[in-house]
């Protein structure tokens, strides 16, 4: 019997980056697979119960294991991030978890032949 491997973290690049105290920038971080508890547990946090729409800032705060040199994120983090950046991680966080990858099936407008793009902003 052979094992695949199943890639569990996945690299990323924020469109406009999280911008610190020191006033650094830190766009490119690391997300890794949700597991169950990650999406249940959050739940029971007042604040989610309160506003249901918190659960994304606890949830990513979760699962983001780097974002430039920040290796511990917290939910304030998450909360000081541009809209732009949320919703790109919220798209991310979606991609990784339901299809396990960050490609995008698309078609040439002028040729109609289909390939593969990443979308996880890292470019090369």
């Amino acid at each position: 019997m052979t094992m695949t491997a199943v890639q569990t973290e996945f690299a990323f690049a924020l469109p406009r980056g999280f911008v610190d105290s020191d006033g650094s920038v830190h766009r490119e971080g690391v997300m890794r697979l949700a597991t169950a508890s990650d999406e249940i547990l959050p739940l029971r946090d007042p604040r989610v119960q309160a506003n249901p729409g918190y659960l994304i800032i606890i949830l990513l705060a979760r699962v983001i294991t780097r974002l430039g040199s920040l290796e511990q994120l917290n939910p304030k983090i998450i909360e000081s991030l541009y809209a732009a950046d949320l919703a790109y991680l919220q798209d991310f966080y979606r991609r990784i978890n339901e299809f396990g990858h960050t490609r995008m099936a698309m078609t040439c407008p002028h040729c109609d032949g289909a390939f593969e793009v990443e979308v996880n902003g890292l470019g090369g």
